[in-house]
């Protein structure tokens, strides 16, 4: 073969083929990390249930969850003020009793602007105002920096994430799956030939046509969000794949999982929004067990770029908020608990009337889990995080 034509067949593989530079194994006995990224801003009360707050029942007339009443229908209850939703109960409870997840309500970012794109740029640069880095410098690829050789890289995403970018030869995967907005082709022709030669036919295909046009317009607003993240139902199905690169060569992953901005029909208990929760645990429970013995050495952090309204909408929905749960799963999770600042949930204590309030910052919070996970020193985590303080919350 000619070096031309080996190099043009090199160009055309896919991002796989980036892996061959990072065959190589990761020091043996290095802890393993890996950032799930909810992209489009997730309801964190379909994750946590605040049972003890009246207001939320009075705020949520259609979405919200029910009090845990000791049967396996409802909420689990976790302590005097949270539970844990029906639809998490199969894959996180036992997570949750084995102390190997632990919850942090009230979290987030500085950034108000509850902007998808910039609040998700915001948390994967990593960076304070006056930082003084580079915009495309990326918290992730800076921790890579810092940990040398254990902390080999690897993002499970179609293209380099920002918090990846900047660092240099760091392979990627896509896992990315497809969605379908609105009716088929089928259903929708099943519906016209049903009205064909009535006095409503041109009301049902115009109806229909409305309705593909919203449909791809909310599909399109999903994807945006996302950033061409999967689903979570894609998700469920590849964590195993992500756990088998991990061990095998890898200590730093990262994974985006989109669908999660739910203006509309968001659900209650069986909802959408509660299947695609149940799904993600899943998935993350499906993780734990294919790392087998590594998963002792494993942080897996779940974090969004910003929670929902707390009232809901009247499209049976959320809108973009401000504070939200970040999730910490792993052996080694110091968990069965609710960690850092919190406030009783009622409207007087909501931000601007309408959002959580962000008490627990993210940049202080995983810099206090890195500090503690990889023994950094001051000025190593200062890298990471310039100008930012720790928080350790014991969470490792």
């Amino acid at each position: 073969m000619q070096r031309r034509t080996f190099l043009k067949g090199l160009a055309a593989l896919p991002a796989l083929a980036t892996l061959s530079t990072r065959l190589y194994a990761a020091p043996p006995g290095s802890p393993y990390f890996l950032l799930v990224f909810l992209r489009g801003g997730f309801d964190c009360n379909h994750l946590l249930v605040p049972w003890s707050s009246d207001f939320y029942y009075e705020a949520r007339s259609t979405l919200a969850l029910p009090r845990p009443d000791g049967s396996a229908s409802t909420s689990l209850c976790l302590d005097d003020r949270w539970a844990l939703a029906p639809s998490l109960r199969a894959h996180y409870a036992p997570l949750y009793a084995a102390g190997q997840l632990a919850f942090v309500p009230f979290a987030g970012t500085s950034d108000l602007s509850r902007s998808h794109f910039e609040t998700q740029d915001h948390i994967e640069r990593g960076l304070g105002p006056d930082a003084g880095h580079s915009r495309r410098s990326g918290f992730m690829a800076r921790l890579a920096s810092v940990l040398d050789d254990r902390g080999r890289s690897i993002a499970f995403t179609r293209s380099l994430p920002l918090s990846f970018e900047g660092g240099g030869d760091i392979p990627n995967l896509a896992l990315t799956r497809g969605l379908r907005a609105g009716f088929g082709p089928r259903q929708a022709s099943a519906l016209e030939r049903m009205y064909a030669d009535t006095p409503m036919a041109d009301s049902v295909r115009e109806g229909l046509d409305l309705r593909r046009q919203a449909a791809s317009d909310i599909q399109q607003e999903m994807q945006r969000a996302g950033r061409g993240a999967i689903n979570p139902n894609g998700f469920a199905g590849q964590t195993r794949r992500i756990a088998t690169l991990m061990r095998d060569r890898f200590r730093l992953g990262f994974v985006d999982v989109g669908g999660w901005d739910t203006h509309v029909n968001q659900g209650g208990m069986d909802g959408p929004l509660a299947r695609r929760l149940a799904y993600l645990a899943e998935g993350l429970s499906a993780f734990a067990e294919a790392m087998g013995s590594d998963w002792n050495r494993t942080v897996v952090t779940v974090v969004s770029e910003f929670g929902r309204t707390f009232r809901q909408n009247g499209n049976g929905g959320t809108d973009h908020g401000h504070g939200t749960v970040y999730s910490f799963l792993g052996g080694a999770v110091r968990g069965g608990r609710i960690a850092g600042e919190q406030l009783d949930v009622t409207r007087a204590n909501l931000l601007q009337d309408r959002d959580y309030q962000v008490l627990n910052n993210d940049r202080e919070i995983l810099g206090g889990v890195f500090t503690r996970l990889w023994g950094l020193s001051g000025k190593q985590i200062g890298t990471v995080f310039p100008g930012s303080p720790l928080r350790d919350l014991g969470l490792v």
